[in-house]
């Protein structure tokens, strides 16, 4: 398990592996820590966008316009603003026209146990990248267990993890919780178990977050 040291702010953010500000405001934070010099201590929390995703899920476009109202020329807007976002941070986006939305529980099952196994971190940011970089079904089984194997977990505990009925309930307990402190949207973010900040917010925001944590640690 990661050892805290002095350096280290921890954080607590609530994300969905198919939320692309979750990723685009973590980097952002990341970007923000290592100008500091400061080492996050990272703790991820699940959300579900869209809970009742059906098994086959839905193209992403027809959801984001059906979800939100907005044109398919707003939602091609927004793809090329979010690919370029991720560009500055070293991420790559890979929208095409057949890129769908999944259900997520399944995945937040495997990232809740990881955390038990300390590859929590890793395993996140794996299914994040196979997401939205390499377009594959994190909804699908084998595919979350090939993203336990490259972190190094194994995968006949993944496996019944994934069968569990109990590790669901967890997790959507651990959801509605969250809820009831106040978190309706994603990425939330919680530093040193003390302060919520919703939004993927920029480097600018998070660097004076940090510093006024830093100076309030200091006195």
């Amino acid at each position: 398990m990661k050892t805290e040291t002095p350096s280290d702010l921890r954080i607590d953010i609530i994300s969905d592996v198919v939320c692309p500000w979750c990723i685009v405001g973590y980097s952002q934070l990341k970007a923000a820590a290592d100008a500091l010099g400061k080492t996050l201590d990272v703790h991820w929390h699940p959300f579900e966008l869209n809970p009742n995703m059906p098994a086959e899920g839905q193209n992403l476009r027809e959801h984001i316009i059906e979800k939100y109202g907005s044109t398919a020329e707003e939602s091609e807007k927004m793809r090329a603003t979010l690919t370029g976002m991720g560009e500055d941070f070293g991420f790559e986006f890979n929208f095409e026209p057949g890129s769908r939305i999944v259900n997520t529980l399944q995945a937040h099952k495997l990232i809740r146990w990881a955390a038990e196994e300390g590859r929590q971190h890793e395993l996140k940011l794996v299914l994040i990248r196979r997401y939205f970089t390499e377009g594959q079904d994190v909804s699908k089984d084998d595919v979350l267990l090939d993203a336990v194997k490259e972190v190094g977990l194994d995968i006949g505990e993944a496996s019944k993890v994934l069968s569990d009925d109990a590790a669901s309930l967890q997790v959507r307990a651990e959801e509605r919780a969250w809820m009831s402190r106040g978190v309706s949207g994603v990425p939330s973010m919680i530093f040193e178990e003390k302060y919520l900040v919703t939004g993927a917010q920029g480097v600018e925001t998070y660097t004076d977050i940090i510093q006024q944590l830093s100076a309030a640690e200091a006195v």
